[in-house]
């Protein structure tokens, strides 16, 4: 059971880490890059910049109407992470950066947590325990302390971050749950249909000249940090859940802080570091909240990023690459071991 536990979650938590890297670099160049345009427009790039990313690899699956392919859930899914992730989350977050230091809204970003926990709980059925709860209340602790530091300017920023941590709550509990389409594909539709959007109100909006440069390393930046962290994200999501997820994906934050430091030359205060280690503990205790008991899995048939080494992946084929993805179908069964809320455990519990 414990070589269960480890080979099916290892992968997926390197990965969420890896991802969480990305984005946190993302904060402080956002922030140098708003110095010449306005949120609108940059979010539209950093999206759009995404999709060009993952374009080459959407068009050698030689499957560009994969859209199609969706169901009328899958599709309401897709669509609320374009509108609430996608769109409205991302201004939200640069409006914020206008206000307060970057260092500060990116450990205010860890709202996304809280978000995503609480929205799990309520909507989602992805289950927390009473450790979860106590990490997302020390989680909750450390944004307020990071409010008060911040002074009247912390206030307006860190209202406009939550506000866009809940968007981007609802967003996580979409992307983890869309199994009709690959992970690199959704992130896809999603760059696209956002990026457009944004960027037309952002150039409708903008007073002032915008540089060849400034659209080009926009580009790239949604490219790389954007893209393939969202694509990441959006795997292991799948695998551990949203809230498992995002719990890795709450050290987004201190990478950011340090990048911070190395590019915008910020410093670190007292009640920063006092902050990052009530989040540390926080991750901590949510990291080992689990739990087992009997539970039935209905027959379905789904795409989703897997391997075969974890109880409920048994299907036979030719792919002999450990981790993979592809349409593949599970048998109605019945049985017991530790697991998370990924796309197989959504199960009331009591």
């Amino acid at each position: 059971m414990k070589k269960y536990v480890l080979s099916t979650k290892l992968i997926p938590i390197i990965l969420a880490g890896i991802s969480a890297a990305l984005f946190g670099l993302a904060t402080p160049i956002s922030k140098i890059l708003l110095d010449s345009s306005n949120p609108f427009l940059l979010a539209g790039l950093l999206y759009l910049g995404a999709s060009i990313g993952l374009l080459p690899k959407v068009i050698l699956k030689k499957e560009l109407f994969f859209i199609l392919k969706l169901n009328n859930s899958n599709l309401k899914r897709l669509l609320g992470a374009i509108i609430l992730g996608g769109i409205i989350g991302p201004i939200l977050i640069l409006i914020g950066l206008k206000y307060s230091s970057a260092s500060s809204v990116s450990l205010w970003l860890n709202f996304e947590l809280i978000a995503t926990a609480v929205l799990g709980f309520l909507f989602f059925k992805d289950y927390l325990g009473k450790k979860g709860w106590i990490g997302v209340f020390i989680a909750l602790t450390s944004g307020i302390i990071l409010t008060i530091n911040e002074g009247h300017s912390g206030v307006i920023s860190s209202s406009l971050i939550i506000a866009a941590c809940i968007c981007w709550g609802f967003d996580n509990h979409f992307t983890a749950l869309i199994d009709g389409i690959s992970a690199t594909q959704s992130t896809f539709l999603k760059g696209l249909f956002a990026g457009i959007i944004n960027t037309i109100i952002g150039i409708s909006i903008s007073n002032i000249s915008i540089s060849t440069n400034f659209i080009i390393y926009s580009l790239i930046l949604g490219s790389i940090f954007y893209g393939i962290s969202i694509v990441l994200y959006i795997i292991s999501a799948q695998k551990l859940g949203a809230i498992r997820s995002q719990i890795i994906f709450s050290s987004a934050p201190f990478f950011g802080v340090i990048f911070s430091m190395l590019l915008l030359s910020e410093s670190i205060t007292i009640l920063q570091m006092i902050s990052f280690v009530l989040l540390l503990i926080s991750i901590s205790l949510m990291t080992y909240d689990r739990h087992e008991h009997f539970h039935e899995h209905f027959e379905i048939e789904h795409t989703h990023y897997h391997h075969h080494d974890d109880m409920h992946h048994e299907h036979n084929h030719t792919n002999k690459v450990l981790n993979h993805e592809h349409l593949h179908n599970h048998i109605n069964e019945i049985h017991s071991h530790p697991h998370w809320p990924d796309l197989h455990h959504r199960h009331d519990h009591k």
